[in-house]
């Protein structure tokens, strides 16, 4: 196996392939965020931002009522639920205090009432309402369970809830990119609910007034901002689970441990400031463009060019050294005949600053048929002479 270590040294010969990047010359820097935790995820690209404290799991506070809100939104996809079904409320779902829509036992909301009463107003009684409604056993405990369950699937392994609505609970833990990663489904998945969360406010039946604005201190600020969850508790501190889209770029981000709601505002707005203008997408790889040339044994001619099958777009800092390398490794010599499409490799792309990679297949560029009798005779000959010299011996053929 032969591995070709092409970095920015040899850029040159990389000319055609890799983006000019001769005027980036300052140093490279990290953000620097005032939460305890965070999380931002590019989603044009798939690559994350930022990661501090991310798979910590945490107290979630009510950003994890997401994970209720995917479970009922699975639900109307599935047809157990639609939006006008009408769900009962229990005495231990009207018992909550801190944020509510004020239901009690009487009421029979429906879904839809339920969803804009956990998203809006971040209704503890709401999220409750609907986990009993989906819970297997109709009890909250039971919904819990239910939910770690789910996690779990979706590849939260950081996550464990005690509860619907994030109400304080010892065992009530999420990590910030469990939560990233619940609010990449919600927005990728459900579009056709997701647009709840652009609410400003919702009032059930005027018994909320003042408890009838969404906390959410991105919208309406013209960046694009378009969900998802705030949450606080005494333990958790403020936090956000956030998304904004500007252009054809959408960023999601999670912040948790906050000092105060303005803090979290002004850092909110902050990191969505630096994750869109601290980075530019560009072509990093082009497909179809040489790289390399690989010997080929025994074939009509003695190299092939090698390019890559696919390209590579990377989401890379705007001003600063992206440290771009890249690692080519291909079997060397290729044994004839070679067809070009041939899967013959790999080039591995990392970016340093942030960790970004990728991996793209690399094929050969053109035919190369097996040698006839005179390319047969120069092998075995050039073989008798390594052998005679002390060399290593060539394959047999």
């Amino acid at each position: 196996m032969h591995i070709a270590f092409l970095t920015k040294p040899a850029a040159t010969l990389l000319a055609a392939v890799f983006v000019s990047l001769s005027a980036i010359v300052a140093q490279a820097q990290g953000y620097d965020t005032q939460a305890r935790a965070a999380y931002v995820y590019d989603h044009s690209s798939g690559q994350v931002l930022l990661a501090l404290n991310a798979d910590e799991p945490l107290p979630p506070a009510s950003m994890s009522k997401l994970m209720t809100l995917l479970m009922a939104f699975e639900a109307l996809r599935d047809g157990r639920l639609t939006l006008e079904t009408r769900v009962p409320v229990s005495a231990h779902a009207m018992s909550f205090g801190g944020s509510t829509m004020f239901l009690n036992t009487q009421d029979r909301p429906t879904v839809e009432e339920l969803i804009r009463g956990v998203v809006i107003v971040s209704g503890n009684d709401a999220a409750v309402a609907l986990g009993e409604a989906l819970s297997p056993d109709g009890t909250e405990d039971g919904f819990a369970t239910l939910m770690t369950q789910r996690a779990r699937q979706l590849g939260m392994m950081n996550s464990t809830f005690a509860n619907a609505s994030g109400w304080p609970h010892p065992d009530h833990r999420v990590s910030m990119r469990d939560l990233g990663i619940l609010a990449q489904r919600l927005i990728e998945e459900f579009p056709e609910y997701y647009a709840y969360f652009q609410e400003t406010e919702f009032d059930y039946e005027n018994r909320s007034p003042a408890n009838r604005f969404n906390r959410n201190p991105l919208l309406g600020l013209g960046i694009g901002a378009d969900g998802l969850k705030t949450g606080h508790t005494e333990e958790a501190g403020y936090g956000l689970v956030g998304s904004a889209m500007q252009g054809d770029r959408r960023v999601t981000f999670v912040i948790s441990g906050l000092a105060s709601s303005q803090a979290r505002a002004d850092e909110a707005e902050r990191i969505v400031t630096w994750a869109f203008r601290q980075f530019v997408m560009r072509d990093v790889v082009e497909p179809g463009v040489e790289i390399a040339r690989a010997p080929v044994f025994l074939g009509s001619e003695e190299t092939v060019g090698l390019a890559p099958s696919e390209g590579i777009e990377m989401l890379l800092p705007a001003l600063l050294d992206p440290e771009i390398e890249a690692n080519l490794t291909f079997t060397s010599p290729l044994p004839a005949p070679v067809t070009a499409g041939d899967v013959v490799g790999e080039l591995h792309v990392t970016q340093g600053v942030h960790g970004f990679e990728a991996r793209v297949p690399v094929v050969a560029m053109a035919d190369v048929e097996r040698g006839g009798p005179m390319v047969r005779i120069g092998a075995a000959w050039s073989s008798v002479r390594s052998m005679v010299a002390g060399g290593e011996e060539t394959p047999a053929f």
